[in-house]
């Protein structure tokens, strides 16, 4: 699996996740955060709108590769993809499971064979709407090589 596979893919039909979380958001409304293995769904409702975000390799076949910013009407992403060091990586992912593990709103999936193999997403109301972020882990997954690919984004979404 690798960062570099990822799509963006707005209100298309999303797989079932593996993990959620709900959140209810004071003002009405609600978001549902979902990790889809080494990759994420947000789903949102309030009043009478509905959105969604899905970030995976499986989302190319309902949007495109994962750009660096997007806008909608009243949605905006931003994404970048970092490679890390070993101690920088591992530092990453012990305090994305902490938090994930601690803080309300934070949502986290491990995978087997790396225990630094990870999403986790955290969401907050913002207003009338939401803002969230997430984090894709991959370990380097060559033998002589250490450390690994982080995959941010940071999403908005205002009905």
């Amino acid at each position: 699996m690798s960062g570099a596979r990822l799509a963006l893919a707005l209100n298309a039909p999303a797989p079932q996740p593996l993990a959620t979380h709900l959140l209810n958001h004071p003002d009405g409304g609600a978001l549902l955060l979902g990790v889809l293995g080494a990759s994420h769904v947000v789903s949102l409702e309030h009043a009478t709108r509905r959105f969604s975000e899905e970030v995976s390799c499986n989302s190319r076949q309902h949007g495109c590769a994962l750009p660096e910013h997007a806008d909608e009407p009243g949605y905006r992403l931003e994404s970048r993809i970092e490679t890390y060091d070993e101690a920088a990586f591992r530092a990453l992912a012990g305090e994305l499971r902490e938090r994930c593990a601690q803080e309300a709103g934070w949502l986290g999936g491990t995978f087997p064979g790396d225990d630094a193999a990870l999403t986790a997403l955290a969401a907050e109301p913002d207003g009338t709407g939401w803002r969230w972020q997430t984090w894709h882990l991959y370990p380097a997954m060559q033998p002589a090589a250490s450390g690994g690919v982080v995959v941010h984004t940071a999403s908005q979404w205002h009905p």
